[in-house]
């Protein structure tokens, strides 16, 4: 469950879309050289300590104008399937029609609808982000880490943010476990290369 919305997550990546000293430009998050991007969470077990996990494949591109922040825009896709909490057995039982469903809901998306600027190299991401089946909107406050020239000859952004997810929203069950294990933390960093 918590990896469900964890992958909600990953969407959240569009966040970067709201800094800068670059030009406009399209960026392609860096999944590949090194996976300079992570989409992560964190839920409450039992109250008693926490269960930590990403999701392992993903893809997404963004796109921001210095000039033109709010015109800003992000898009991410991510396997449920490459969850990964360290543990195989809790693994598999997330990914069941128990929570997850990664058999019938095999992606994970997200797509920005608006940018807010809200301070320097910070501001709030909004986006639809569909999980389970199911789309609600979501806002991440987002920052921007840095960009420029990388030692390869491109040019570099990155960024990252995070977010509360009730996972109810996106048809996830939890009503057979303690309150604080209802939501999940979602945080995402990501690098991307300027095409």
């Amino acid at each position: 469950m918590i990896k469900k919305t964890a992958i909600a997550t990953a969407l959240s990546a569009a966040a970067l879309v709201g800094v800068s000293q670059a030009q406009a430009a399209d960026y392609v998050i860096d999944t590949e050289d090194g996976q300079h991007a992570f989409v992560q969470f964190k839920i409450s077990h039992l109250g008693y300590s926490y269960i930590l996990g990403s999701f392992e494949e993903f893809s997404g591109s963004f796109s921001y104008d210095p000039e033109n922040l709010e015109a800003s825009s992000a898009s991410v896709e991510v396997e449920v399937a490459s969850l990964n909490s360290n543990h195989a057995e809790r693994d598999k039982h997330i990914l069941s029609d128990d929570f997850l469903d990664a058999g019938e809901y095999p992606t994970a998306s997200f797509t920005s609808i608006g940018f807010e600027p809200t301070g320097d190299n910070e501001g709030v991401l909004t986006g639809e982000l569909t999980l389970h089946g199911e789309t609600n909107e979501v806002e991440m406050p987002v920052t921007l880490l840095g960009e420029g020239e990388d030692p390869w000859g491109g040019y570099r952004a990155g960024f990252e943010g995070s977010t509360t997810l009730t996972l109810a929203d996106y048809g996830i069950d939890m009503s057979d476990f303690p309150e604080m294990m209802h939501e999940l933390e979602l945080y995402v960093t990501f690098e991307g290369i300027r095409q």
